[in-house]
């Protein structure tokens, strides 16, 4: 079998443009979204509002990539200094329209693609483009934007090795499952306010020096509007770089809100088919769903999981986020649903001694 299988072949596997579904098809949340756009898109381009991309890093193998990136109306931010902007408030990454229905150019190791963007502004394109192993871009242009470059990850086809990570409570402190500390989180704190988790970051960093070329992907229920916030959190405290995969923000086509659990079982099992030959290390904490979900892909993909690390909760973040604290104290280490070993521990440090116990690293 070859390392790795291209399973989305060419195009945009996002939801259709709104233009292509029927009306009566969207949720009535939906439409009502669509129309207070459309209003309110009118009026902020009287005011000089524009479009404008907003890449996500990407991911691939020789021979194709995925390129993510969304288009949304909006106006530059005067706070920005020197490429930084400083005390930025959670509620500023909502403040911008989708721009729907645009078409994106995509330019990968000299081939062109056009994508069109969804209801949300979104654009997710798998293009056929040779591009070597390590990080590389594509760029990514609109006929009235500036033309940005998106970074991407090809992974070698020798890699073997990979690091699937949640975010909320396992590299960053959020308390997320509490609706009012979620919304405080979210779009009250500062983002510079926000927590790493203890020993976290040496952890991966630990990881990909012991597997060289092993890839870190960073999987959330979190909206693609924090995208930037994430990556700039990630990088102020020194996680390796990867692509985030994250999801839409507000109704959808089909129901009010979208479904982080179908969200987070989506994109292992998509991974899983790309990357057939990659075992992946998934790491996630007790706080939420993370360990029914990787209990389910581990049993149905026993052959794509390397092992699971489970961040364990203080007794008082465990409260905050809405569940009873963990009985067990200390590290611990058991097998999964198919032998995988399942690790246990309340922080990077704790985990890193149990890798090494297992002898995944």
């Amino acid at each position: 079998m070859a390392a790795f299988r291209l399973v989305w072949q060419g195009g945009t596997v996002s939801t259709p443009p709104t233009g292509q579904l029927a009306v009566s098809t969207l949720h009535r949340a939906a439409r009502i979204e669509d129309a207070v756009h459309r209003l309110v898109e009118r009026r902020l381009r009287r005011t000089g509002w524009q479009t404008n991309i907003i890449a996500y890093t990407g991911y691939g193998a020789p021979g194709w990539v995925r390129v993510m990136c969304r288009v949304l109306l909006g106006r530059p931010d005067r706070r920005e200094r020197g490429g930084r902007l400083e005390k930025v408030r959670g509620w500023r990454s909502f403040t911008t329209l989708p721009a729907k229905q645009v078409t994106v150019t995509i330019e990968a190791g000299g081939v062109r693609q056009e994508a069109v963007a969804d209801r949300s502004g979104f654009v997710d394109a798998v293009v056929k483009a040779d591009l070597p192993p390590g990080w590389g871009s594509v760029r990514l242009s609109l006929a009235d934007a500036e033309p940005v470059e998106a970074p991407v990850r090809i992974l070698d086809p020798q890699v073997r090795f990979g690091i699937l990570s949640d975010i909320d409570d396992t590299v960053m402190v959020t308390a997320l499952p509490r609706p009012l500390l979620a919304a405080w989180n979210t779009f009250v704190l500062d983002e510079h306010a926000r927590n790493a988790v203890p020993g976290m970051a040496v952890l991966y960093e630990r990881l990909v020096t012991a597997h060289p070329g092993a890839p870190v992907f960073y999987l959330s229920t979190g909206a693609w509007n924090v995208a930037p916030t994430l990556t700039r959190f990630l990088s102020r405290h020194l996680y390796p770089a990867g692509p985030l995969l994250l999801t839409d923000w507000g109704p959808t086509h089909d129901r009010w809100f979208r479904s982080g659990r179908e969200h987070k079982r989506a994109t292992l099992a998509r991974l899983a088919q790309e990357f057939p030959d990659v075992k992946w290390l998934l790491v996630g904490d007790d706080g939420q769903h993370d360990q029914e979900i990787y209990r389910e892909f581990a049993a149905a993909h026993p052959g794509s999981v390397a092992g699971v690390a489970i961040r364990r909760l203080s007794p008082t973040q465990a409260v905050l986020a809405g569940t009873l604290p963990a009985p067990l104290a200390g590290h611990e280490s058991s097998s999964g649903p198919v032998g995988q070993k399942w690790l246990s521990a309340p922080d990077g440090a704790g985990l890193w001694k149990l890798l090494r116990q297992a002898g995944l690293v």
